[in-house]
Order: C-alpha cells, then structure tokens, then sequence
C-alpha cells in the first residue's frame, strides 16, 4: 500500500447513514398497496428522481463486473443534471462509495455494504464510486438523466483509497 493510504471498510447501509447523498430503496418501513386482485403488492414513490428540464428520466440496465477485495478507489464521479438510481436484480451485497462536495472537490469517502435488495438514489451532483457488486457478476436497473450536455464529471485522487470489503 503507499505511504498515507487509507483503507475504508464498509459500514452497513442504512437510510440514516446515506441521507447526506440521496435515499435507500428498500421496502424496510415502506407501506404496500395490494393490487391486481390482492395477487400483488406495490410499494411506491421509494425515491424522488431529481432532472434538469433539459432531458428526461431514462431506464437503463448495467452489468458490472464483481470486483476483488480489496479494492483500489482511484476516482469518484457525480452527474450534474440529474440523479442517478441504482437497483439491484440480485440478492447480493455491493459496495456503495460517496463523498461529500467542498468547493467542487470531493472530500474523503465513505463506503456502505448493502444488504440484500438495497438500492440506493445518489442526490445530483453527488460524488460516488462505480457500481461495485463484490461477490459476482451483477445486472442492475439505474434510472437516471437522459439528454444531451455534460452529465459526467470525475475526479481523480492524489492518493488512491483502500477499501477492504473481506469481513462481508
């Protein structure tokens, strides 16, 4: 490891913890509706999608490599014109990393472990991680902005971060 890393591990994710950088989706203390002749419940408005006018909200699936333990965090991005959801379609833990904005600069990050069928809605403009499923090759539908301009900004570290997921 170089000299002045720090390694991160993971806290559980939970609505308190995350509400600095957006919502989790969870259905955990949401209010079902039955519908479809009581054959289905619906649990609904789980998070606000927040997009500039200039584009529309889009559905979107993403296959993400699993990643290794531990993992090198070299860079974090955020989306300007809109908030970005992320659902998994698998039952397993992925690694959630954000940061807080000063001065348009992420400062150090925070990383969560989710729990089964967590996903998470990142604020607009809200440093985060890459998708990052730790246990196998996962499928997620996202739900973010869709449109023309630059909805895309990263920024890269001096100094990488560690995150060191083993004990999940």
């Amino acid at each position: 490891m170089p000299e002045n890393q720090t390694t991160l591990i993971p806290k559980l994710l939970t609505a308190g913890a995350f509400a600095p950088y957006g919502e989790v989706i969870e259905l955990e203390g949401s209010k079902p509706i039955a519908i479809n002749s009581g054959n289905c419940l619906r649990y609904s408005d789980l998070a606000t999608l927040d997009i500039c006018p200039s584009g529309k909200p889009g559905i979107s699936l993403f296959d993400a490599k699993a990643y290794n333990n531990p993992l090198t965090l070299t860079y974090v991005e955020r989306h300007p014109l809109g908030s970005q959801a992320f659902m998994p379609t698998k039952n397993e833990p992925y690694v959630v990393i954000v940061a807080q904005d000063v001065n348009n600069t992420p400062q150090q990050p925070e990383a969560f472990i989710t729990q089964g069928y967590q996903g998470v809605n990142y604020r607009r403009n809200t440093w985060h991680g890459v998708l990052t499923p730790i246990k196998s090759q996962s499928l997620f539908v996202v739900m973010d902005y869709i449109g023309d301009g630059d909805n895309l900004q990263e920024y890269t570290f001096d100094i990488p971060y560690t995150i060191d997921f083993s004990q999940f």
